[in-house]
């Protein structure tokens, strides 16, 4: 199968006429509503523009099992991902099949209709393991599916009323018809698509040059400004620094075009599903680099996918796709030749001296305000990602504190409070759980979904802090691990999270029972009381563990202190 002009025919789009979308938004006005969270944004615009044609709209169940089995539609069609519109169990009982709901963006805008065809409860579990590969809530994927989407799916076909708005790079932002077109307009018959989720450096600038020459194609650097991996650079800077890199490209062959997708980082999965949608977006190859949308580490500290998975895949698929693969190698810099090349293929490696920085040690580098080399990236990039990541003694954090009641957090944490304050520098707020509780939180009760909404606005408004160049510190209960992962995924997209384990023992947190809550919770007046009535889950892996038996508010307070500068988070 030819595959040289397969970018010329318009995708089918999911949107009706101006005039008709202007009579559904009335309609609208009666069918219930559900409002879409980021990821069903992103999902529902790339449904509604082509960018995930074939598809017409969320998977029904036949669809979704086929996909998450097989990594096939219903009739056979190629698709690896499952898309589904997730609900919760209160929204989904007012829902039946042959109904149809508005979907409207977090601002309540309408964007499209969905006729359900389908309301299922997935496995979950499976869903997990079969696109996943691991039912590990150590996968970003994974963790999403269990903790935050909803419990019930929908599926059925779209009708689309109009885009989602964006405000940010609009000149940047195109449809697959509007590429397409493009790509027509310049005679562009093949196109090579660089898929990236991080900044740009040397390396990738060798590696989509003789990408581009390997095809005899065109480029088109299409990054991704959806949802990506918890912790990466925010679209914003690495935006920036595309800018920054595009002029070292020649403009007669180069464009960029930002995809707004929400990566599910599902390695090999992930690989074919993105040759699907750039071969949407007009693209008639596409550059599958080592370990491809990976997420990282799983629970045992090993890679969840081998480096080259997603390239085996992809090839196997790469027909029935209609998207061809230019698989590289790790690009490595050669000291001596003053050039990058494959890693595979130096053959005179033991007379030659080769230099590579990883995204941890640049990311060390950043923190530490070390020096970052002219070899490994342009200084324009290096200047925008130290504008965003100043040295981490400058940047703002979050000391998150968490233990039993009773277990001394609180006034661990007000003594933090007034030595930071000592120190200067930074704004310091104090998030006591108690005084949360009064100020904000004071209609919530003690359930599990009250704490969990409890700490979830604790974490945004520590986030807030941390994004402005403040320090926050929080000290609150938080028994439930998947709410502090939660808290710390909100934070750290802005700065550090220090998770503190205050491990009193529950001996000793009954025998102070300051607040003689602790008698009561035993004598059944008080539900759901952590320890006694309801779980305490404690950390795993937190930064720092203290134990505030026997020792005094001062040294626990000091041990915090000591953690912060060995961070680098503040300087001694």
């Amino acid at each position: 199968m030819s595959l040289q002009y397969s970018n010329l025919a318009p995708v089918p789009e999911l949107f009706v006429s101006p005039e008709s979308a202007q009579k559904l938004k009335m309609e609208a006005a009666d069918l219930p509503s559900w409002d879409l969270t980021a990821r069903q944004v992103c999902d529902l615009e790339l449904l509604m523009n082509g960018g995930f044609a074939p598809l017409k709209g969320f998977l029904d169940q036949d669809d979704y099992e086929g996909v998450v089995e097989n990594m096939r539609l219903a009739d056979g069609t190629l698709w690896p991902i499952p898309i589904a519109l997730d609900v919760s169990e209160k929204f989904a009982e007012g829902i039946s099949e042959g109904q149809d709901i508005a979907l409207r963006d977090p601002e309540g805008v309408i964007l499209a209709i969905l006729s359900v065809a389908s309301k299922y409860s997935p496995d979950k579990a499976r869903e997990a393991e079969k696109v996943f590969g691991a039912d590990d809530l150590a996968h970003p994927a994974v963790n999403y599916l269990h903790n935050v989407a909803g419990p019930v799916y929908l599926g059925g076909p779209i009708t689309g009323i109009q885009q989602p708005v964006h405000y940010d790079f609009r000149a940047r932002r195109d449809t697959p018809n509007e590429l397409r077109a493009y790509f027509r307009k310049l005679g562009w018959r093949k196109v090579v698509a660089f898929q990236t989720r991080n900044p740009l450096h040397r390396a990738h600038q060798e590696l989509t040059f003789r990408a581009a020459r390997e095809a005899q194609a065109n480029l088109l650097i299409h990054p991704v400004v959806g949802l990506t991996k918890p912790g990466d650079v925010d679209h914003f800077t690495r935006v920036r620094c595309y800018e920054a890199v595009l002029d070292k490209y020649p403009a007669a062959t180069t464009t960029m075009s930002l995809l707004n997708l929400a990566m599910r980082m599902a390695g090999p999965r992930e690989a074919v599903w993105h040759g699907i949608i750039r071969r949407n977006h007009g693209c008639t190859h596409m550059i599958v680099g080592r370990d491809h949308a990976g997420p990282g580490k799983n629970s045992q500290g090993e890679d969840f996918y081998g480096p080259y998975d997603a390239q085996d895949l992809f090839r196997q698929h790469q027909d029935e796709i209609g998207c061809e693969m230019v698989d590289f190698k790790q690009m490595v810099y050669v000291q001596e030749r003053a050039q990058y090349e494959p890693e595979g293929e130096i053959e005179d490696r033991e007379n030659v001296t080769i230099l590579n920085i990883s995204g941890t040690e640049l990311r060390r580098r950043l923190r530490e305000g070390l020096e970052i080399p002219e070899w490994f990236s342009f200084p324009e990039v290096v200047a925008e990602l130290r504008r965003t990541s100043p040295p981490r003694a400058q940047q703002g954090f979050t000391v998150f504190f968490t233990g039993l009641s009773g277990s001394g957090k609180s006034t661990i944490a007000n003594a933090m409070m007034v030595k930071l304050m000592e120190m200067g520098g930074r704004p310091v707020t104090l998030l006591d759980g108690d005084v949360v509780r009064k100020h904000l939180s004071s209609e919530l009760t003690f359930s599990k979904e009250h704490r969990d909404i409890n700490i979830r606005r604790i974490g945004y408004v520590a986030s807030e802090i941390t994004k402005n160049g403040g320090i926050a510190i929080c000290a609150p209960i938080a028994p439930y691990t998947a709410t502090r992962r939660a808290a710390r995924e909100m934070i750290e997209a802005y700065g550090a999270f220090v998770e503190v384990h205050v491990a009193t023992s529950l001996e000793e947190c009954e025998r102070r029972d300051r607040k003689g809550l602790y008698k009561l919770a035993r004598a059944g007046k008080i539900p759901e009381f952590t320890g006694i009535s309801d779980p305490y889950e404690a950390p795993t892996d937190p930064e720092l563990r203290v134990d505030t038996e026997g020792q005094d508010v001062d040294f626990c307070a000091q041990q915090v202190l000591l953690k912060l500068e060995a961070m680098g988070l503040i300087n001694g």
